[in-house]
């Protein structure tokens, strides 16, 4: 069963909106509403009717069980990606449906990430272990980026991180939008 009263006091808040304002908008009594918010009365239908359309929501949406976001992700949530000679840990699952993408990324000794092309977008890439090779394509040489040391660049060039050292590499990496 829904909470009235919190689901009104919440949209309110959401739409940074006093009781009096939202009174004025209804054309309802700042005690009203606050009573209403404290679950002191209930309001008839056409009253909540009108209460929604001051906050931007329809009746359905206002009644809509709203899923609670997962914002913590455990061990049991990655996605590992074995490859030859990289692992990709996806370590928010979905993440392409978000507005960045991070990921952690080992790279084997000699071995390349995969090429990513311009993309309206940035990146930056945290070297959690060991070195890399931060290279671009329309550039001869490539920055080196070591332990504890971050890269952050603009998606407009073609590029790949490679790990030109003799020990494993690994890399918290993160795109805006995702790319990867």
């Amino acid at each position: 069963m829904i909470d009235v009263g919190h689901r009104i006091r919440q949209l309110r808040i959401k739409n940074d909106l006093t009781l009096e304002e939202l009174a004025s908008r209804t054309e309802l009594t700042k005690g009203f509403l606050s009573q209403l918010e404290r679950n002191l009365t209930s309001p008839s239908l056409q009253t909540l009717e009108d209460i929604c359309e001051a906050l931007g929501v329809t009746m359905s949406r206002f009644f809509a069980d709203e899923k609670e976001e997962q914002v913590v992700f455990t061990e049991e949530d990655v996605f590992v990606d074995e490859r030859k000679d990289q692992v990709l840990h996806w370590i928010v699952p979905n993440a392409q449906k978000n507005r960045m993408e991070p990921l952690l990324l080992d790279l084997e000794p000699g071995a390349e990430s995969m090429h990513i092309d311009p993309h309206d977008g940035e990146e930056m890439g945290y070297v959690l272990n060991g070195r890399i090779t931060l290279c671009f394509s329309n550039r001869s040489k490539g920055l080196t980026v070591r332990k504890g040391e971050t890269f952050y660049i603009n998606g407009n060039e073609a590029h790949y991180l490679a790990n030109r050292s003799s020990h494993r590499a690994s890399v918290l990496w993160i795109s805006t939008p995702p790319v990867f």
